[in-house]
């Protein structure tokens, strides 16, 4: 079996192995692959795993040989999977990988802005501390995160997670769920998407993005929330309209962003959020420590491997 990695450098940098892979067959791994490059790369290919190169129907047309795409991700969106269906390809994805990863990053985010941290490290690399006339300084208001309420949009693996962490810091946690009340553990309060908006002191942001939830945080929404409320995206950049936020963000109407995902990843220099008052973006790297890496890079073994037993899992497009 000829197996090419389009873009293995995100995976895997170099601190873990191909080898379980390339025990299965000949392994090209690319650390990126262009539009331009990819019907070249994959010509001869049986399996191609991607994690950001998409594969659109006309693509699968020129490669007669491909029988399984495996995406290195949760999201599987870069894949035309009814154009697989109709060729018999088989679409798998890595589910759950990154729960404790992301949900940790959302912490972090929260965290940072309350507690100010990022800040107070680079006042204190600058000396400040030490001209201090005082044993301690602070040059803002500092929260504690218990008694305030978050609200948790979408409540999978990561949604969940993030609420059983917020319940410990003696946050009141309320939810926007398709899941029936009756069926959420003690502690998370089901409302509707209204009421999220108007009764949360940090809103974040994980559930899929759809038809539905594309801009799902825009002009309107922001109006409906409390004013200096904490906003958090980890999930897609796209949930929110980012010039919106950003100017929400100067109105003082949004106290803070932390966010992991943009809209256009990697940014334009120009994009209005990395210049706007307390947004505070990291690179799309909360999936990324190096235990999920370990978990996605097995899951992908495994799926390859159950697909040339002849029992595919974690199939996508059934």
């Amino acid at each position: 079996m000829k197996i090419v990695v389009l873009d293995g450098y995100g995976m895997n940098p170099g601190d873990l192995s191909w080898s379980e892979m390339e025990a299965m067959g000949e392994v090209t791994v690319y650390p990126r692959t262009h539009p331009d490059e990819l019907l070249e790369r994959s010509k001869d290919a049986d399996a191609l795993l991607t994690n950001k190169v998409a594969i659109d129907a006309k693509t699968m047309g020129s490669l007669p040989k491909l029988k399984y795409i495996g995406v290195l991700a949760t999201g599987y969106n870069i894949v035309d999977t009814a154009a697989a269906t109709a060729r018999g390809i088989c679409v798998t994805n890595i589910p759950a990988y990154s729960t404790d990863s992301v949900a940790q990053m959302t912490f972090a985010h929260i965290l940072n802005i309350t507690n100010k941290v990022a800040h107070y490290a680079s006042q204190n690399c600058n000396k400040r501390w030490s001209r201090c006339e005082d044993f301690c300084y602070w040059d803002g208001t500092l929260h504690e995160l218990a008694g305030k309420t978050i609200g948790i949009v979408g409540l999978g693996n990561i949604g969940m997670k993030v609420a059983r962490i917020a319940h410990d810091f003696g946050m009141d946690v309320f939810a926007y769920t398709s899941k029936n009340s009756a069926s959420l553990p003690p502690g998370i309060q089901k409302t509707t998407l209204d009421g999220l908006f108007g009764v949360s002191d940090i809103l974040t942001l994980h559930c899929p993005l759809t038809d539905t939830t594309r801009g799902l945080v825009c002009e309107q929404t922001i109006k409906r929330m409390k004013r200096g409320a904490i906003l958090i995206n980890t999930g897609r950049g796209p949930l929110v309209n980012e010039a919106d936020v950003a100017a929400a963000l100067r109105e003082g109407q949004l106290g803070a962003y932390g966010a992991d995902v943009m809209c256009q990843e990697p940014p334009a220099e120009d994009t209005p959020l990395l210049s706007a008052p307390n947004a505070f973006i990291t690179p799309h790297i909360a999936w990324a420590t190096y235990e999920a890496r370990v978990r996605l890079m097995d899951i992908a073994v495994k799926n390859l491997k159950s697909y040339i037993a002849g029992n595919p899992t974690n199939v996508v497009n059934k």
